[in-house]
């Protein structure tokens, strides 16, 4: 049987979603977790693995078990289990052609910015603090010129080990609240720290040290070197992973304010 869970999670006190040998992981404390549901080991599939320091609002994953459990036992027995920084939100039997990673069609980050000048204290680790007055609009418009499908080569990682860096940007949305600013942003599929690349050129670009159109022309670079900072994981959230409407899968809503 084949079961999908939506896990959400502060990943401040994990070196990522991937099991390390030396350092603690979110993927080892939920395997842990719902192996003592099912009475056995039970091996999580994600839909993408998140950095050191990185939350999910709701990661998507799937176990196959022979167990015979409600999905309430799935949903609160795994939950007795866990540590508080993680929780299980549901739990459903789905279909064998259902594949946390393979069938999604796209993800959803939210990446926000405490921008005052003073750094956060009881925020600190869920937000990212800059002090440079930054101009949301400014970086709203800067953020357009990487809609649609490009290579996103100069906005990944030098250690990243995916094939090519074609991704297909859906939408980026710069808004403000007060003190916090938001960026949204959906795409078929992330590179390694894109989205981190993507927020270090939008800020400087808010923060008037760079031209509105400096995203495009790192963009057409192709070449990381060429790029600005990289964010820190603090403030960025994994919101959602969109599968085909026949899988059910539920979709949350990022309406946290700080």
């Amino acid at each position: 049987m084949r079961i999908a869970l939506g896990v959400e999670y502060n990943g401040s006190h994990y070196n990522g979603w991937q099991y390390q040998d030396h350092s603690r992981s979110i993927q080892e404390e939920v395997e842990k977790a719902i192996s003592k549901v099912a009475d056995h080991k039970v091996n999580v599939i994600c839909a993408g693995r998140t950095d050191t320091g990185v939350h999910a609002m709701q990661q998507v994953i799937h176990i196959e078990s022979h167990a015979d459990r409600t999905e309430r036992a799935w949903l609160f027995g795994s939950n007795s289990n866990l540590p508080d920084d993680i929780s299980i939100l549901w739990a459903k039997e789905t279909s064998n052609e259902f594949h946390a990673r393979y069938t999604a069609i796209a993800r959803r980050y939210r990446y926000v910015i405490l921008n005052r000048n003073i750094r956060p204290s009881y925020l600190r680790s869920l937000v990212s603090w800059d002090c440079r007055p930054l101009d949301e609009k400014r970086m709203h418009k800067a953020a357009q010129h990487l809609i649609g499908e490009h290579d996103f080569n100069s906005y990944r990682a030098a250690g990243c080990q995916a094939k090519h860096a074609n991704r297909n940007v859906k939408y980026i949305n710069v808004t403000r609240h007060n003190e916090f600013i938001y960026i949204d942003i959906e795409a078929n599929a992330f590179l390694y720290h894109m989205v981190r690349n993507i927020v270090g050129v939008l800020s400087s670009i808010g923060a008037g040290e760079q031209a509105d159109d400096w995203s495009k022309e790192v963009l057409e670079y192709h070449d990381r070197t060429m790029g600005g900072v990289t964010a820190s994981p603090d403030g960025l959230y994994l919101v959602n992973v969109l599968y085909p409407e026949e899988y059910g899968i539920p979709v949350r809503t990022p309406d946290f304010l700080f």
